[in-house]
């Protein structure tokens, strides 16, 4: 039967009360983003054991961060096409089984190298993450909801950040980094038979009232043909995505990969003591990932157009990160904790909202593409400011014209949204094609 079959089938019936399923598939995209986070954030949390037991330099410990991100990099385009052709639910489970696996062989190696090839592999499996989130958001969520659903899957990568320096530094201290890698991917494997089992599209989940899919399904569809991948590159709508994605992911990338790093070197933290700052740090990114796909969709849901919310929420998020240009100059620790904690919520708030854009601007069918597109010009800006980080901190030490960086980034990128697509309107394919 078909996806139309089975729609017309559940709406002959009486109609009953909405359920709340569609928020059962956005609890699995949480937990795998917090999966996804203490796998990726362990190296930042782990960098002072590592750097004394393999003997790594700042620069070697950035091209470490490199190898990753451009894996990243190359992963996204391929998990993009990947999750559009075979969908969320595999392609979601073959990306989390690679980086599962490429996890875990972190605690088999015995050298840099090793070490970076392993970081190359979780790159590749990681970058799966949103392009497969971001395409179930689309099937399972109508648009005024997919802000808040976005926000809510979005604040697993914080819970995953407060989790790491909790979890880790305890296994580590009892039985050793390589125990902390091992332990934390065997852990990983509930997730994927809960997402195996309980995952479909809505039409195919028999567990979803008539009312729920009519809901889902209740915006207007767009008609279109076939457009191959690659004109996807000449689409304004994709770049409207992707640059602001190149001039922001690098600033979570540097939070999570040198944060630690940060507050050892200014405030004399170590692997027992920096975890309540850390804590404190990802808590409020929690609330900022939250409160930033909450406040869109509440604007839309007010009779605000997406154009509007959205940016008028993201430029609220850009303002309030320019104070962490000050940090470096903050002698107390708590108060420097708020000022990166207020940076890192307003950059989750913006990546919310940010993070939507495909589902606003394109058909159901192109979305993952759009997403990996994105995705992949980020982990580029990442490699980028992995080199810059490692090499200002080799000549000078400073983190202040990093900070400074990452305080500029928010206000450039949501320029480059505006100019490139002022009204945010869907984009504009060629009648006898679509995402292909």
């Amino acid at each position: 039967m078909s996806a139309d079959q089975v729609t017309g089938a559940r709406m002959a019936g009486p109609t009953p009360e909405i359920g709340r399923y569609r928020w059962t598939i956005c609890a699995l995209l949480f937990a795998a983003t917090a999966i996804n986070y203490i796998d990726r954030q362990m190296i930042g949390v782990l960098k002072p054991v590592l750097q004394k037991d393999l003997g790594w330099s700042e620069g070697q410990y950035a091209d470490v961060v490199f190898w990753f991100q451009a894996a990243y990099a190359i992963g996204f385009l391929a998990a993009g096409r990947l999750v559009d052709a075979v969908g969320a639910r595999i392609g979601y489970a073959v990306a989390f089984t690679l980086w599962t696996l490429a996890h875990v062989a972190h605690g088999l190696v015995g050298s840099v190298t090793q070490f970076a090839a392993a970081r190359f592999a979780l790159g590749l499996g990681e970058s799966g993450n949103f392009p497969s989130g971001l395409k179930a958001v689309t099937d399972w969520f109508p648009q005024r909801e997919r802000a808040l659903a976005v926000g809510l899957f979005n604040a697993g990568a914080n819970v995953g950040a407060i989790a790491t320096p909790l979890i880790v530094p305890a296994i580590t201290l009892a039985y050793g980094w390589r125990m902390a890698f091992i332990a934390t991917g065997a852990l990983s494997i509930v997730w994927l038979i809960a997402w195996i089992s309980l995952y479909r599209r809505p039409e195919e989940q028999p567990r979803l009232s008539t009312a729920e899919l009519a809901l889902i399904r209740s915006d207007p569809v767009t008609p279109a043909g076939r457009l191959p991948w690659l004109r996807l590159f000449a689409v304004r709508e994709t770049w409207a995505y992707a640059i602001p994605k190149f001039l922001t992911d690098p600033i979570w990338w540097m939070f999570l990969f040198w944060l630690p790093d940060f507050l050892g070197k200014r405030y004399g933290l170590d692997l027992k003591s920096f975890g309540p700052p850390l804590v404190v740090i990802y808590l409020l990114s929690d609330g900022g990932s939250v409160l930033g796909g909450w406040l869109s969709s509440r604007l839309i849901q007010r009779g605000w157009s997406a154009n509007a919310a959205r940016k008028a929420t993201m430029l609220g998020c850009a303002i309030a990160v320019l104070p962490i240009v000050t940090v470096q100059h903050v002698d107390q620790l708590w108060l420097a904790v708020l000022l990166i904690g207020l940076a890192t919520a307003a950059h989750q708030a913006f990546s919310a909202n940010l993070l939507t854009l495909p589902s606003d601007l394109f058909p159901r069918a192109g979305v993952a593409s759009v997403v990996g597109i994105g995705g992949t010009a980020g982990a580029i800006g990442g490699m980028l400011i992995a080199k810059f980080v490692g090499y200002v901190l080799d000549v000078s030490g400073s983190y202040t014209p990093i900070f400074a960086v990452a305080a500029s980034a928010y206000l450039l990128a949501l320029a480059a949204l505006h100019l490139i697509s002022p009204r945010l309107a869907p984009a504009t394919l060629p009648r006898s094609e679509t995402v292909a």
